[in-house]
């Protein structure tokens, strides 16, 4: 099996390509990149103002390397600073890499790495409508929690998601 590599992101270099997989992660996600874009159509930068800001808390953003090129992006860490869980916002691998075995080493890394930062428990938010994501997080030890209806304060939720649980 090809080893993958997780290095952190460097936004001055891969912003585009950030937003390329944020975008598609979407339209995989819910059938479209609509609500990424968001109502003002400057999704893209929102998405790379709120990844410049994750530097200031206990998170991660890496790009996933297998030889010399890109396949994926992760982005995970402390959601809220009173939470006692460490949460993954993304998990993503191009399309021609889907299915190829690699999405064990995503999460065996993100696993290590939430545990790095004290974390004893993780979550993290699927749609519902991804067979095949909850398909594997399934496989890999994720619990189902149940579906999320109040997504937080002056955040109306534009889908159903699942959320997910996994003890480290």
């Amino acid at each position: 099996m090809a080893q993958l590599a997780f290095l952190p992101i460097n936004l001055d270099l891969h912003s585009e390509l950030c937003i390329k997989f944020r975008a598609d992660s979407y339209f995989e996600s819910f059938g479209t990149d609509k609500p990424f874009w968001g109502d003002d159509g400057e999704g893209d930068k929102h998405y790379l103002n709120w990844l410049r800001t994750r530097s200031e808390k206990r998170y991660g953003i890496f790009h996933v390397w297998l030889n010399q090129e890109i396949v994926g992006q992760l982005e995970l860490g402390e959601r809220k600073s009173d939470d006692d869980f460490g949460y993954v916002n993304l998990y993503y691998l191009v399309p021609e890499w889907r299915g190829q075995g690699l999405s064990s080493q995503l999460d065996r890394f993100a696993m290590n790495f939430l545990k790095s930062l004290g974390f004893s428990k993780v979550k993290l938010a699927v749609s519902p409508t991804n067979p095949r994501a909850i398909q594997f997080y399934k496989k890999n030890g994720w619990q189902d929690l149940g579906e999320r209806v109040e997504p937080g304060p002056g955040r109306p939720l534009k889908f159903s998601l699942m959320i997910l649980e996994k003890t480290l």
